[in-house]
């Protein structure tokens, strides 16, 4: 599992753009597609189980520094980096996508990339993901013992966050105001989704996570660039996010990790 430094902080050679889940390409959701299938079969350090169970179950591993905390957006930010990062390493040309939760927006509900079960006769890699035989037995006590990711039947999009809601936290202007704002945002979707993503130990088995806190990404870099100069507290930018060997410093400019995002407004029907 590759969770080195990335390299010094300059703009990368090339940049790729994370895009609306909603408007991918068939080429972009096929490649996407290719990625979490070829990961799923490694039953290494390289695979699934084991970047899904960094956030919660197995243990050692957890995000306990990060929710609740100062680091969560950096702390997040690192590992989506590193795992679309593992992701790349067996699809070139993957790249992660955000999803839009937002009310009103064309489409609040999870994707379909997401949330079609079927890929013609196959399954859907992005619907459903297997949970990792030892998180299950580690987890047994917390109530969430199937082996395969589920979700709640699909809730009025009335309880998702509005447009207004995140404009009033990229409103904030000190960055631990907007951390807490969309800390609390993005707990809404979490349990609105439900089923193992509303569980902290289990979240990042439903491949769902991943363009969910690519949307909360999304919205620290936006937030960035309404902002200029803010920032974290100068006492946290040294300060390590392990497992990931990256400072909270290192993940302040995504150009230098390679990458940013298509669209960064929040107009309704972004790319």
């Amino acid at each position: 599992m590759a969770t080195g430094a990335p390299s010094a902080q300059t703009l990368a050679a090339n940049v790729r753009f994370r895009r609306n889940a909603a408007n991918l390409t068939a080429g972009q959701v096929r490649a996407l597609r290719n990625a979490f299938l070829a990961i799923y079969a490694i039953h290494d350090d390289r695979g699934y189980e084991r970047w899904a169970g960094i956030h919660g179950l197995p243990l050692p591993i957890g995000c306990d520094n990060a929710h609740g905390t100062p680091y969560f957006l950096p702390w997040h930010r690192a590992y989506l980096y590193f795992f679309e990062r593992a992701l790349r390493d067996q699809v070139a040309d993957a790249v992660l996508t955000w999803w839009d939760w937002r009310r009103p927006t064309l489409a609040p509900a999870i994707p379909p990339a997401f949330a079609d079960r079927q890929v013609g006769e196959t399954a859907n890699p992005l619907y459903q993901a297997k949970v990792s035989a030892l998180a299950l037995k580690q987890g047994r006590d917390q109530g969430m013992s199937i082996s395969a990711t589920t979700r709640r039947a699909p809730r009025p999009p009335t309880q998702l966050p509005t447009s207004s809601d995140v404009e009033g936290a990229l409103s904030r202007r000190s960055f631990l105001d907007f951390t807490q704002a969309v800390e609390e945002l993005h707990n809404q979707i979490h349990v609105w989704v439900g089923g193992h993503m509303a569980q902290i130990p289990y979240a990042a088995f439903d491949p769902i996570f991943w363009a969910h806190h690519t949307m909360v990404d999304r919205l620290w870099r936006i937030w960035q660039l309404r902002h200029p100069g803010a920032r974290p507290p100068a006492s946290l930018l040294d300060e390590a996010l392990p497992p990931f060997r990256m400072t909270v410093r290192q993940t302040l400019d995504v150009t230098a990790l390679g990458y940013d995002y298509a669209v960064t407004t929040t107009s309704a029907g972004a790319r």
